[in-house]
Protein backbone atom coordinates (compact mmCIF):
# COMPACT_ATOMS: atom_id res chain seq x y z
CA UNK A 1 0.00 0.00 0.00
CA UNK A 2 2.91 2.32 0.68
CA UNK A 3 4.29 1.53 -2.76
CA UNK A 4 0.92 2.27 -4.39
CA UNK A 5 0.61 5.58 -2.53
CA UNK A 6 4.17 6.57 -3.47
CA UNK A 7 3.51 5.61 -7.10
CA UNK A 8 0.40 7.80 -7.21
CA UNK A 9 2.35 10.66 -5.63
CA UNK A 10 5.02 10.27 -8.33
CA UNK A 11 2.31 10.45 -11.01
CA UNK A 12 0.84 13.65 -9.55
CA UNK A 13 4.27 15.28 -9.30
CA UNK A 14 5.14 14.33 -12.87
CA UNK A 15 1.81 15.77 -14.03
CA UNK A 16 2.78 19.11 -12.47
CA UNK A 17 5.87 19.58 -14.66
CA UNK A 18 4.01 20.31 -17.97
CA UNK A 19 1.79 22.79 -16.11
CA UNK A 20 4.88 24.62 -14.86
CA UNK A 21 6.19 24.81 -18.42
CA UNK A 22 2.77 26.02 -19.63
CA UNK A 23 2.67 28.70 -16.96
CA UNK A 24 6.26 29.73 -17.70
CA UNK A 25 5.70 30.09 -21.46
CA UNK A 26 2.23 31.68 -21.47
CA UNK A 27 2.16 33.76 -18.30
CA UNK A 28 5.80 34.53 -17.47
CA UNK A 29 7.67 34.72 -20.77
CA UNK A 30 4.68 35.71 -22.89
CA UNK A 31 2.91 38.08 -20.50
CA UNK A 32 3.54 40.98 -18.10
CA UNK A 33 1.56 39.85 -15.10
CA UNK A 34 4.49 38.15 -13.42
CA UNK A 35 7.34 40.64 -13.76
CA UNK A 36 9.17 39.31 -10.71
CA UNK A 37 9.22 35.80 -12.13
CA UNK A 38 10.28 37.16 -15.53
CA UNK A 39 13.30 38.77 -13.91
CA UNK A 40 13.97 35.81 -11.57
CA UNK A 41 13.52 32.69 -13.73
CA UNK A 42 15.64 30.77 -11.22
CA UNK A 43 12.53 30.59 -9.02
CA UNK A 44 10.74 28.54 -11.68
CA UNK A 45 13.87 26.50 -12.22
CA UNK A 46 14.06 25.88 -8.49
CA UNK A 47 10.40 24.84 -8.50
CA UNK A 48 11.10 22.31 -11.29
CA UNK A 49 14.07 20.96 -9.34
CA UNK A 50 11.93 20.67 -6.18
CA UNK A 51 9.25 18.75 -8.09
CA UNK A 52 11.93 16.47 -9.58
CA UNK A 53 13.47 15.81 -6.15
CA UNK A 54 10.08 15.01 -4.59
CA UNK A 55 9.28 12.78 -7.57
CA UNK A 56 12.60 10.98 -7.14
CA UNK A 57 11.96 10.45 -3.42
CA UNK A 58 8.47 9.13 -4.13
CA UNK A 59 9.82 6.80 -6.79
CA UNK A 60 12.51 5.53 -4.40
CA UNK A 61 9.88 4.90 -1.73
CA UNK A 62 7.76 3.07 -4.30
CA UNK A 63 10.57 0.83 -5.57
CA UNK A 64 11.99 0.09 -2.10
CA UNK A 65 8.61 -1.01 -0.76
CA UNK A 66 7.85 -2.88 -3.97
CA UNK A 67 11.04 -4.91 -3.53
CA UNK A 68 10.20 -5.57 0.13
CA UNK A 69 6.63 -6.61 -0.65
CA UNK A 70 7.72 -8.67 -3.65
CA UNK A 71 10.33 -10.74 -1.86
CA UNK A 72 8.09 -11.28 1.18
CA UNK A 73 5.27 -12.32 -1.14
CA UNK A 74 7.48 -14.79 -3.00
CA UNK A 75 8.99 -16.14 0.23
CA UNK A 76 5.57 -16.73 1.78
CA UNK A 77 4.28 -18.40 -1.38
CA UNK A 78 7.32 -20.69 -1.61
CA UNK A 79 6.94 -21.57 2.09
CA UNK A 80 3.25 -22.34 1.63
CA UNK A 81 3.93 -24.50 -1.43
CA UNK A 82 6.75 -26.42 0.22
CA UNK A 83 4.72 -27.10 3.36
CA UNK A 84 1.75 -28.19 1.23
CA UNK A 85 3.89 -30.51 -0.92
CA UNK A 86 5.16 -32.19 2.27
CA UNK A 87 1.58 -33.15 3.12
CA UNK A 88 0.48 -34.42 -0.28
CA UNK A 89 -0.08 -38.19 -0.56
CA UNK A 90 2.30 -40.52 -2.37
CA UNK A 91 -0.33 -41.14 -5.05
CA UNK A 92 -0.04 -37.46 -6.04
CA UNK A 93 3.76 -37.63 -6.18
CA UNK A 94 3.52 -40.77 -8.33
CA UNK A 95 1.57 -38.83 -10.98
CA UNK A 96 3.76 -35.70 -11.02
CA UNK A 97 7.34 -35.41 -12.17
CA UNK A 98 9.90 -33.98 -9.76
CA UNK A 99 11.27 -31.51 -12.30
CA UNK A 100 7.79 -30.16 -12.97
CA UNK A 101 7.09 -29.72 -9.25
CA UNK A 102 10.36 -27.79 -8.88
CA UNK A 103 9.42 -25.67 -11.89
CA UNK A 104 6.04 -24.78 -10.38
CA UNK A 105 7.54 -23.92 -6.98
CA UNK A 106 10.33 -21.71 -8.36
CA UNK A 107 9.94 -20.24 -11.86
CA UNK A 108 6.15 -20.03 -11.74
CA UNK A 109 6.23 -18.40 -8.31
CA UNK A 110 8.68 -15.81 -9.66
CA UNK A 111 6.38 -15.02 -12.61
CA UNK A 112 3.43 -14.53 -10.24
CA UNK A 113 5.55 -12.40 -7.91
CA UNK A 114 6.67 -10.22 -10.77
CA UNK A 115 3.11 -9.66 -11.96
CA UNK A 116 1.39 -9.16 -8.61
CA UNK A 117 3.98 -6.80 -7.22
CA UNK A 118 5.30 -5.05 -10.36
CA UNK A 119 2.71 -5.27 -13.13
CA UNK A 120 -0.28 -4.97 -10.82
CA UNK A 121 1.27 -1.83 -9.31
CA UNK A 122 1.82 -0.63 -12.87
CA UNK A 123 -1.90 -1.08 -13.56
CA UNK A 124 -2.78 1.22 -10.64
CA UNK A 125 -0.22 3.75 -11.78
CA UNK A 126 -1.28 3.61 -15.43
CA UNK A 127 -4.99 4.03 -14.68
CA UNK A 128 -4.29 6.94 -12.34
CA UNK A 129 -1.91 8.49 -14.89
CA UNK A 130 -4.52 8.23 -17.66
CA UNK A 131 -7.21 9.81 -15.47
CA UNK A 132 -4.90 12.60 -14.28
CA UNK A 133 -3.48 13.37 -17.72
CA UNK A 134 -6.88 13.36 -19.39
CA UNK A 135 -8.23 15.69 -16.72
CA UNK A 136 -5.37 18.10 -17.44
CA UNK A 137 -5.81 17.74 -21.22
CA UNK A 138 -9.58 18.30 -21.05
CA UNK A 139 -9.02 21.48 -19.06
CA UNK A 140 -6.87 22.80 -21.94
CA UNK A 141 -8.58 21.53 -25.12
CA UNK A 142 -11.60 19.22 -25.38
CA UNK A 143 -11.28 18.56 -29.13
CA UNK A 144 -7.68 17.31 -28.93
CA UNK A 145 -8.48 15.30 -25.79
CA UNK A 146 -11.29 13.45 -27.57
CA UNK A 147 -8.93 12.77 -30.50
CA UNK A 148 -6.43 11.15 -28.12
CA UNK A 149 -9.25 9.24 -26.44
CA UNK A 150 -10.17 7.60 -29.75
CA UNK A 151 -6.82 5.80 -29.85
CA UNK A 152 -7.11 4.32 -26.33
CA UNK A 153 -9.79 1.63 -27.03
CA UNK A 154 -7.93 0.67 -30.23
CA UNK A 155 -4.72 -0.01 -28.31
CA UNK A 156 -6.53 -1.79 -25.45
CA UNK A 157 -8.61 -3.94 -27.83
CA UNK A 158 -5.55 -4.82 -29.87
CA UNK A 159 -3.70 -5.83 -26.69
CA UNK A 160 -6.64 -7.93 -25.47
CA UNK A 161 -6.74 -9.85 -28.78
CA UNK A 162 -3.02 -10.48 -28.53
CA UNK A 163 -3.46 -11.72 -24.95
CA UNK A 164 -6.02 -14.31 -26.06
CA UNK A 165 -3.76 -15.49 -28.88
CA UNK A 166 -0.66 -15.87 -26.76
CA UNK A 167 -2.15 -17.34 -23.55
CA UNK A 168 -2.37 -20.95 -24.83
CA UNK A 169 1.12 -20.75 -26.29
CA UNK A 170 2.48 -19.72 -22.91
CA UNK A 171 0.90 -22.82 -21.33
CA UNK A 172 2.65 -25.09 -23.82
CA UNK A 173 5.97 -23.25 -23.36
CA UNK A 174 5.74 -23.44 -19.56
CA UNK A 175 5.00 -27.17 -19.65
CA UNK A 176 7.93 -27.65 -22.02
CA UNK A 177 10.19 -25.91 -19.52
CA UNK A 178 8.97 -28.31 -16.83
CA UNK A 179 9.82 -31.28 -19.06
CA UNK A 180 13.27 -29.82 -19.72
CA UNK A 181 13.86 -29.44 -15.97
CA UNK A 182 12.77 -33.04 -15.44
CA UNK A 183 15.32 -34.32 -17.98
CA UNK A 184 18.12 -32.42 -16.21
CA UNK A 185 16.96 -33.62 -12.77
CA UNK A 186 16.70 -37.27 -13.85
CA UNK A 187 20.11 -37.16 -15.52
CA UNK A 188 21.76 -35.60 -12.47
CA UNK A 189 20.24 -38.06 -9.98
CA UNK A 190 20.81 -41.07 -12.23
CA UNK A 191 24.36 -40.17 -13.22
CA UNK A 192 25.73 -43.58 -12.21
CA UNK A 193 23.22 -45.44 -14.38
CA UNK A 194 24.01 -43.13 -17.29
CA UNK A 195 27.75 -43.84 -16.97
CA UNK A 196 27.35 -47.55 -16.28
CA UNK A 197 25.26 -48.19 -19.41
CA UNK A 198 27.07 -45.70 -21.64
CA UNK A 199 23.92 -43.64 -22.16
CA UNK A 200 25.71 -40.29 -22.37
CA UNK A 201 24.95 -39.79 -26.05
CA UNK A 202 21.36 -40.94 -25.58
CA UNK A 203 20.89 -38.46 -22.73
CA UNK A 204 22.52 -35.66 -24.73
CA UNK A 205 20.23 -36.36 -27.70
CA UNK A 206 17.23 -36.51 -25.38
CA UNK A 207 18.13 -33.18 -23.79
CA UNK A 208 18.81 -31.60 -27.18
CA UNK A 209 15.41 -32.70 -28.45
CA UNK A 210 13.61 -31.17 -25.45
CA UNK A 211 15.81 -28.07 -25.55
CA UNK A 212 15.22 -27.51 -29.28
CA UNK A 213 11.46 -27.87 -28.79
CA UNK A 214 11.54 -25.46 -25.84
CA UNK A 215 13.60 -22.93 -27.83
CA UNK A 216 11.27 -23.26 -30.84
CA UNK A 217 8.25 -22.43 -28.68
CA UNK A 218 9.89 -19.32 -27.28
CA UNK A 219 11.07 -18.23 -30.75
CA UNK A 220 7.44 -18.38 -31.88
CA UNK A 221 6.41 -16.37 -28.83
CA UNK A 222 9.16 -13.88 -29.59
CA UNK A 223 7.93 -13.57 -33.19
CA UNK A 224 4.38 -12.91 -31.97
CA UNK A 225 5.66 -10.38 -29.46
CA UNK A 226 7.67 -8.66 -32.19
CA UNK A 227 4.55 -8.43 -34.36
CA UNK A 228 2.58 -7.07 -31.43
CA UNK A 229 5.13 -4.40 -30.54
CA UNK A 230 5.61 -3.40 -34.20
CA UNK A 231 1.91 -2.87 -34.87
CA UNK A 232 1.51 -1.24 -31.47
CA UNK A 233 4.31 1.23 -32.20
CA UNK A 234 2.58 2.11 -35.46
CA UNK A 235 -0.71 2.87 -33.67
CA UNK A 236 0.88 4.94 -30.92
CA UNK A 237 3.10 6.69 -33.47
CA UNK A 238 -0.02 7.71 -35.38
CA UNK A 239 -1.48 9.00 -32.11
CA UNK A 240 1.57 11.22 -31.44
CA UNK A 241 1.69 12.54 -35.03
CA UNK A 242 -2.06 13.24 -35.03
CA UNK A 243 -1.86 15.26 -31.82
CA UNK A 244 1.18 17.24 -33.02
CA UNK A 245 -0.42 18.07 -36.40
CA UNK A 246 -3.83 19.00 -34.99
CA UNK A 247 -2.30 20.81 -32.02
CA UNK A 248 0.00 22.85 -34.26
CA UNK A 249 -2.99 23.81 -36.41
CA UNK A 250 -4.94 24.83 -33.31
CA UNK A 251 -1.98 26.91 -32.08
CA UNK A 252 -1.57 28.61 -35.47
CA UNK A 253 -5.26 29.61 -35.50
CA UNK A 254 -5.00 30.92 -31.94
CA UNK A 255 -7.39 28.40 -30.42
CA UNK A 256 -4.68 27.11 -28.11
CA UNK A 257 -1.66 28.89 -26.68
CA UNK A 258 1.90 27.81 -27.34
CA UNK A 259 2.30 26.83 -23.68
CA UNK A 260 -0.88 24.76 -23.79
CA UNK A 261 0.26 23.07 -27.02
CA UNK A 262 3.62 22.12 -25.50
CA UNK A 263 1.95 20.93 -22.27
CA UNK A 264 -0.67 18.98 -24.27
CA UNK A 265 1.98 17.32 -26.42
CA UNK A 266 3.89 16.46 -23.24
CA UNK A 267 0.83 14.82 -21.67
CA UNK A 268 0.13 12.93 -24.89
CA UNK A 269 3.71 11.63 -25.00
CA UNK A 270 3.40 10.70 -21.32
CA UNK A 271 0.25 8.71 -22.09
CA UNK A 272 1.66 6.83 -25.07
CA UNK A 273 3.91 4.45 -23.19
CA UNK A 274 1.57 3.71 -20.24
CA UNK A 275 -1.24 2.89 -22.64
CA UNK A 276 1.25 0.90 -24.73
CA UNK A 277 2.38 -0.69 -21.51
CA UNK A 278 -1.11 -2.07 -20.97
CA UNK A 279 -0.35 -4.48 -23.80
CA UNK A 280 2.84 -5.59 -22.07
CA UNK A 281 0.95 -5.93 -18.81
CA UNK A 282 -1.72 -8.02 -20.54
CA UNK A 283 1.06 -10.10 -22.09
CA UNK A 284 2.62 -10.62 -18.68
CA UNK A 285 -0.84 -11.35 -17.35
CA UNK A 286 -1.02 -14.29 -19.74
CA UNK A 287 2.22 -15.63 -18.30
CA UNK A 288 1.05 -14.96 -14.74
CA UNK A 289 -2.30 -16.58 -15.48
CA UNK A 290 -0.61 -19.74 -16.71
CA UNK A 291 1.79 -19.77 -13.76
CA UNK A 292 -1.06 -19.17 -11.33
CA UNK A 293 -2.97 -22.16 -12.75
CA UNK A 294 0.16 -24.33 -12.43
CA UNK A 295 0.74 -23.25 -8.83
CA UNK A 296 -2.97 -23.54 -8.06
CA UNK A 297 -2.82 -27.15 -9.28
CA UNK A 298 -0.48 -27.91 -6.38
CA UNK A 299 -2.38 -25.80 -3.84
CA UNK A 300 -5.70 -27.46 -4.69
CA UNK A 301 -4.29 -30.97 -4.39
CA UNK A 302 -5.86 -32.64 -1.38
CA UNK A 303 -3.53 -33.23 1.54
CA UNK A 304 -3.24 -36.45 3.46
CA UNK A 305 -5.67 -36.86 6.35
CA UNK A 306 -2.86 -35.75 8.61
CA UNK A 307 -4.97 -35.26 11.70
CA UNK A 308 -6.86 -38.54 11.44
CA UNK A 309 -10.26 -39.43 10.05
CA UNK A 310 -12.51 -38.16 12.84
CA UNK A 311 -10.71 -34.85 13.45
CA UNK A 312 -9.89 -35.65 17.08
CA UNK A 313 -6.19 -36.10 16.44
CA UNK A 314 -4.98 -33.70 19.11
CA UNK A 315 -6.92 -35.51 21.82
CA UNK A 316 -5.76 -38.94 20.64
CA UNK A 317 -2.14 -37.83 20.33
CA UNK A 318 -2.23 -36.31 23.80
CA UNK A 319 -3.79 -39.48 25.19
CA UNK A 320 -1.11 -41.63 23.53
CA UNK A 321 1.68 -39.45 24.86
CA UNK A 322 0.17 -39.47 28.35
CA UNK A 323 -0.19 -43.25 28.16
CA UNK A 324 3.51 -43.50 27.27
CA UNK A 325 4.48 -41.19 30.12
CA UNK A 326 2.40 -43.02 32.71
CA UNK A 327 3.63 -46.41 31.56
CA UNK A 328 0.07 -47.70 31.43
CA UNK A 329 0.33 -49.09 27.91
CA UNK A 330 -0.59 -52.68 27.50
CA UNK A 331 2.11 -55.05 26.36
CA UNK A 332 0.36 -55.71 23.04
CA UNK A 333 -0.40 -52.06 22.33
CA UNK A 334 1.71 -52.14 19.19
CA UNK A 335 0.40 -55.38 17.76
CA UNK A 336 -0.04 -55.11 13.97
CA UNK A 337 -3.24 -56.50 12.50
CA UNK A 338 -4.28 -56.71 8.85
CA UNK A 339 -7.92 -57.75 8.61
CA UNK A 340 -9.14 -58.83 5.14
CA UNK A 341 -7.30 -55.98 3.41
CA UNK A 342 -7.82 -55.38 -0.30
CA UNK A 343 -6.01 -52.66 -2.19
CA UNK A 344 -5.46 -51.42 -5.72
CA UNK A 345 -3.88 -48.32 -7.17
CA UNK A 346 -5.84 -45.86 -9.23
CA UNK A 347 -5.58 -47.82 -12.46
CA UNK A 348 -8.07 -50.29 -10.98
CA UNK A 349 -5.72 -53.27 -10.87
CA UNK A 350 -5.95 -55.08 -7.53
CA UNK A 351 -2.55 -55.41 -5.84
CA UNK A 352 -3.59 -57.04 -2.56
CA UNK A 353 -6.50 -59.42 -2.08
CA UNK A 354 -7.89 -60.55 1.28
CA UNK A 355 -4.67 -60.07 3.28
CA UNK A 356 -5.07 -61.11 6.91
CA UNK A 357 -2.27 -61.56 9.44
CA UNK A 358 -1.19 -60.46 12.90
CA UNK A 359 2.23 -59.49 14.28
CA UNK A 360 2.30 -59.41 18.11
CA UNK A 361 4.67 -56.98 19.75
CA UNK A 362 8.06 -58.62 20.33
CA UNK A 363 7.67 -60.96 17.35
CA UNK A 364 9.28 -61.00 13.92
CA UNK A 365 7.08 -61.50 10.88
CA UNK A 366 8.71 -62.44 7.57
CA UNK A 367 7.24 -61.75 4.12
CA UNK A 368 8.44 -63.57 1.00
CA UNK A 369 7.21 -63.09 -2.51
CA UNK A 370 8.17 -62.39 -6.08
CA UNK A 371 8.41 -59.00 -7.73
CA UNK A 372 5.01 -57.33 -7.90
CA UNK A 373 3.45 -59.65 -5.33
CA UNK A 374 2.52 -56.72 -3.03
CA UNK A 375 5.21 -56.94 -0.35
CA UNK A 376 6.14 -53.23 -0.37
CA UNK A 377 2.48 -52.25 -0.73
CA UNK A 378 1.80 -53.81 2.67
CA UNK A 379 4.49 -51.60 4.22
CA UNK A 380 3.17 -48.50 2.47
CA UNK A 381 -0.35 -49.18 3.69
CA UNK A 382 0.88 -49.71 7.27
CA UNK A 383 2.56 -46.28 7.26
CA UNK A 384 -0.41 -44.78 5.36
CA UNK A 385 1.79 -43.70 2.48
CA UNK A 386 -1.23 -44.87 0.53
CA UNK A 387 -4.75 -44.83 1.93
CA UNK A 388 -6.93 -47.90 1.89
CA UNK A 389 -10.55 -47.39 0.90
CA UNK A 390 -13.52 -47.89 3.18
CA UNK A 391 -15.05 -51.34 3.02
CA UNK A 392 -11.81 -52.97 1.86
CA UNK A 393 -10.59 -54.25 5.20
CA UNK A 394 -8.85 -52.57 8.11
CA UNK A 395 -5.34 -52.19 9.49
CA UNK A 396 -4.92 -51.77 13.24
CA UNK A 397 -1.95 -50.83 15.37
CA UNK A 398 -2.36 -51.64 19.02
CA UNK A 399 -6.06 -52.20 18.48
CA UNK A 400 -6.62 -48.76 16.88
CA UNK A 401 -7.56 -48.32 13.24
CA UNK A 402 -4.62 -46.50 11.66
CA UNK A 403 -7.00 -44.31 9.63
CA UNK A 404 -8.17 -42.77 12.89
CA UNK A 405 -4.65 -42.06 14.11
CA UNK A 406 -2.80 -38.79 13.44
CA UNK A 407 -0.11 -39.40 10.83
CA UNK A 408 2.54 -37.82 13.02
CA UNK A 409 1.68 -40.27 15.78
CA UNK A 410 1.43 -43.29 13.47
CA UNK A 411 4.66 -42.67 11.57
CA UNK A 412 6.46 -41.84 14.79
CA UNK A 413 5.69 -45.40 15.90
CA UNK A 414 6.57 -47.11 12.61
CA UNK A 415 10.20 -47.11 11.49
CA UNK A 416 10.88 -48.18 7.90
CA UNK A 417 14.08 -49.01 6.03
CA UNK A 418 13.58 -49.21 2.28
CA UNK A 419 15.51 -51.32 -0.22
CA UNK A 420 16.82 -48.14 -1.86
CA UNK A 421 17.35 -45.79 1.08
CA UNK A 422 17.65 -42.06 0.54
CA UNK A 423 20.63 -40.29 2.09
CA UNK A 424 21.03 -36.53 2.26
CA UNK A 425 24.07 -34.79 0.82
CA UNK A 426 25.47 -34.27 4.32
CA UNK A 427 27.77 -36.05 6.73
CA UNK A 428 27.19 -39.63 7.85
CA UNK A 429 26.55 -38.35 11.37
CA UNK A 430 23.84 -35.96 10.15
CA UNK A 431 22.23 -38.71 8.07
CA UNK A 432 21.99 -41.11 11.00
CA UNK A 433 20.83 -38.33 13.33
CA UNK A 434 18.04 -37.32 10.93
CA UNK A 435 15.63 -39.30 13.13
CA UNK A 436 16.83 -37.55 16.31
CA UNK A 437 18.88 -34.44 15.73
CA UNK A 438 19.73 -34.10 19.41
CA UNK A 439 21.37 -37.56 19.53
CA UNK A 440 24.90 -37.73 20.92
CA UNK A 441 27.80 -39.29 19.03
CA UNK A 442 27.76 -42.19 21.53
CA UNK A 443 24.14 -42.98 20.66
CA UNK A 444 24.89 -42.69 16.96
CA UNK A 445 27.85 -45.05 17.21
CA UNK A 446 25.80 -47.52 19.26
CA UNK A 447 23.15 -47.93 16.52
CA UNK A 448 25.88 -47.92 13.85
CA UNK A 449 27.51 -50.88 15.59
CA UNK A 450 24.19 -52.72 15.61
CA UNK A 451 23.90 -52.06 11.87
CA UNK A 452 27.51 -53.30 11.40
CA UNK A 453 28.62 -50.03 9.80
CA UNK A 454 30.68 -48.45 12.60
CA UNK A 455 33.98 -50.05 11.55
CA UNK A 456 33.52 -48.98 7.93
CA UNK A 457 32.71 -45.40 8.96
CA UNK A 458 35.72 -45.17 11.27
CA UNK A 459 37.94 -46.33 8.42
CA UNK A 460 37.09 -43.16 6.48
CA UNK A 461 39.56 -40.26 6.96
CA UNK A 462 36.83 -38.02 8.41
CA UNK A 463 34.93 -40.77 10.22
CA UNK A 464 31.37 -39.75 11.02
CA UNK A 465 32.00 -36.30 9.50
CA UNK A 466 32.47 -37.85 6.05
CA UNK A 467 30.25 -36.25 3.40
CA UNK A 468 28.26 -38.91 1.59
CA UNK A 469 27.52 -36.88 -1.54
CA UNK A 470 24.15 -36.44 -3.23
CA UNK A 471 21.83 -39.38 -2.43
CA UNK A 472 24.79 -41.11 -0.72
CA UNK A 473 26.64 -41.58 -4.02
CA UNK A 474 30.06 -41.94 -2.32
CA UNK A 475 28.93 -45.02 -0.35
CA UNK A 476 28.33 -48.52 -1.65
CA UNK A 477 24.81 -49.91 -1.83
CA UNK A 478 25.33 -52.04 1.28
CA UNK A 479 26.81 -49.13 3.22
CA UNK A 480 23.84 -46.92 2.34
CA UNK A 481 21.45 -49.61 3.53
CA UNK A 482 23.31 -50.02 6.83
CA UNK A 483 23.41 -46.25 7.43
CA UNK A 484 19.64 -46.21 6.82
CA UNK A 485 19.18 -49.08 9.29
CA UNK A 486 21.20 -47.16 11.90
CA UNK A 487 19.04 -44.09 11.28
CA UNK A 488 15.87 -46.08 11.84
CA UNK A 489 17.26 -47.78 14.97
CA UNK A 490 18.08 -44.38 16.47
CA UNK A 491 14.40 -43.52 16.19
CA UNK A 492 13.70 -46.52 18.47
CA UNK A 493 10.23 -47.05 17.03
CA UNK A 494 8.10 -49.85 18.56
CA UNK A 495 7.30 -51.12 15.05
CA UNK A 496 10.20 -51.75 12.68
CA UNK A 497 9.90 -52.64 9.02
CA UNK A 498 12.80 -53.83 6.86
CA UNK A 499 11.70 -53.73 3.23
CA UNK A 500 14.37 -55.90 1.58
CA UNK A 501 16.87 -53.57 3.24
CA UNK A 502 19.65 -56.16 3.47
CA UNK A 503 19.66 -57.04 -0.21
CA UNK A 504 22.93 -55.20 -0.93
CA UNK A 505 25.00 -56.82 1.85
CA UNK A 506 26.71 -60.18 1.73
CA UNK A 507 25.29 -63.21 3.55
CA UNK A 508 27.83 -63.04 6.39
CA UNK A 509 27.11 -59.36 7.09
CA UNK A 510 23.40 -60.10 6.76
CA UNK A 511 23.68 -62.73 9.51
CA UNK A 512 25.67 -60.41 11.77
CA UNK A 513 23.17 -57.61 11.36
CA UNK A 514 20.20 -59.90 12.01
CA UNK A 515 21.87 -61.23 15.16
CA UNK A 516 22.52 -57.71 16.47
CA UNK A 517 19.01 -56.60 15.55
CA UNK A 518 17.45 -59.55 17.33
CA UNK A 519 19.17 -58.55 20.56
CA UNK A 520 18.22 -54.90 20.09
CA UNK A 521 14.58 -55.33 18.99
CA UNK A 522 13.27 -57.65 21.70
CA UNK A 523 10.21 -55.48 22.43
CA UNK A 524 9.47 -54.35 18.86
CA UNK A 525 6.99 -55.71 16.35
CA UNK A 526 9.16 -56.44 13.32
CA UNK A 527 8.18 -56.99 9.68
CA UNK A 528 11.04 -58.41 7.66
CA UNK A 529 10.70 -58.47 3.86
CA UNK A 530 13.35 -60.27 1.85
CA UNK A 531 14.05 -62.48 -1.13
CA UNK A 532 16.54 -64.49 0.94
CA UNK A 533 15.29 -67.53 2.81
CA UNK A 534 18.29 -67.23 5.16
CA UNK A 535 17.12 -63.76 6.20
CA UNK A 536 13.57 -64.95 6.95
CA UNK A 537 14.08 -68.45 8.35
CA UNK A 538 14.47 -67.27 11.96
CA UNK A 539 11.21 -65.26 11.90
CA UNK A 540 8.40 -66.29 14.24
CA UNK A 541 5.97 -66.39 11.33
CA UNK A 542 6.51 -66.25 7.55
CA UNK A 543 3.92 -65.23 4.97
CA UNK A 544 4.38 -66.11 1.29
CA UNK A 545 2.67 -63.80 -1.21
CA UNK A 546 1.79 -64.74 -4.77
CA UNK A 547 0.17 -62.11 -7.02
CA UNK A 548 -1.23 -60.21 -4.05
CA UNK A 549 -2.69 -63.24 -2.25
CA UNK A 550 -1.47 -65.20 0.73
CA UNK A 551 -0.15 -68.47 -0.65
CA UNK A 552 1.37 -69.93 2.53
CA UNK A 553 1.77 -69.01 6.19
CA UNK A 554 3.80 -70.65 8.93
CA UNK A 555 7.22 -71.13 10.50
CA UNK A 556 10.27 -72.05 8.49
CA UNK A 557 10.25 -75.71 9.47
CA UNK A 558 6.56 -76.01 8.69
CA UNK A 559 6.89 -74.38 5.28
CA UNK A 560 9.79 -76.49 4.06
CA UNK A 561 7.77 -79.60 4.88
CA UNK A 562 5.18 -78.52 2.34
CA UNK A 563 5.71 -78.80 -1.38
CA UNK A 564 4.89 -75.14 -2.01
CA UNK A 565 6.47 -71.93 -3.24
CA UNK A 566 8.54 -71.51 -0.08
CA UNK A 567 10.05 -74.97 -0.39
CA UNK A 568 10.85 -74.47 -4.07
CA UNK A 569 12.58 -71.13 -3.38
CA UNK A 570 14.40 -72.73 -0.46
CA UNK A 571 15.71 -75.58 -2.63
CA UNK A 572 16.87 -73.16 -5.37
CA UNK A 573 18.59 -70.78 -2.96
CA UNK A 574 20.21 -73.49 -0.90
CA UNK A 575 21.60 -75.10 -4.06
CA UNK A 576 22.98 -71.77 -5.20
CA UNK A 577 24.55 -71.16 -1.80
CA UNK A 578 26.14 -74.63 -1.87
CA UNK A 579 27.59 -73.95 -5.32
CA UNK A 580 28.94 -70.60 -4.18
CA UNK A 581 30.44 -72.26 -1.11
CA UNK A 582 32.11 -74.97 -3.22
CA UNK A 583 33.38 -72.34 -5.69
CA UNK A 584 34.84 -70.31 -2.81
CA UNK A 585 36.63 -73.34 -1.36
CA UNK A 586 38.02 -74.26 -4.80
CA UNK A 587 39.44 -70.75 -5.26
CA UNK A 588 41.01 -70.95 -1.82
CA UNK A 589 42.78 -74.23 -2.68
CA UNK A 590 44.05 -72.87 -6.00
CA UNK A 591 45.47 -69.85 -4.16
CA UNK A 592 47.38 -72.14 -1.79
CA UNK A 593 44.86 -71.95 1.01
CA UNK A 594 42.98 -74.76 2.72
Amino acid sequence: MIAVAASLATTVLNAMTPQIFRFSIDSVLGGSSYAYLSEHLWVLSLLLVAVAVLSGLSQYTCRANTALAGENFARNMRDALFVHVQKLPMSWHDKNQTGDIIQRCTSDVEVIRNFVVTQLLEVFRTVFLIVTSFAMMLSMNVKLSLTVLLFVPVVVLYSAVFYRLIAKRFIVADEAEGELSTVVQENATGVRVVRAFGREQFEMDRFKEKNDYFAKLWIRLGTLSGLYWGVGDLITGLQVVTVIVLGAAEAVHGQISVGEFIAFASYNTTLVWPIRGLGRILSDMSKAGVSFERVDYIIRAEEEAYEGADGAAAERKEACEQEDADGKAEKNRFDIEFDHVNFGYEDGKEILSDITFRVPQGCTFGILGGTGSGKSTIVQLLARLYEGKDGQGSIRLGGRDIREMPLENLRGHVGIVLQEPFLYSRTIRENIAAARQDASIEEIRRVARIACIDDAIMSFPDGYDTLVGERGVTLSGGQRQRVAIARMLLENAPVMVFDDSLSAVDSQTDALIRKALKEHMKDAAVILISHRITTLMSADQIMVLNHGRIEEMGRHQELIQRNGIYRRIYDIQMSQDDRKSMHGRREGIEDGGI
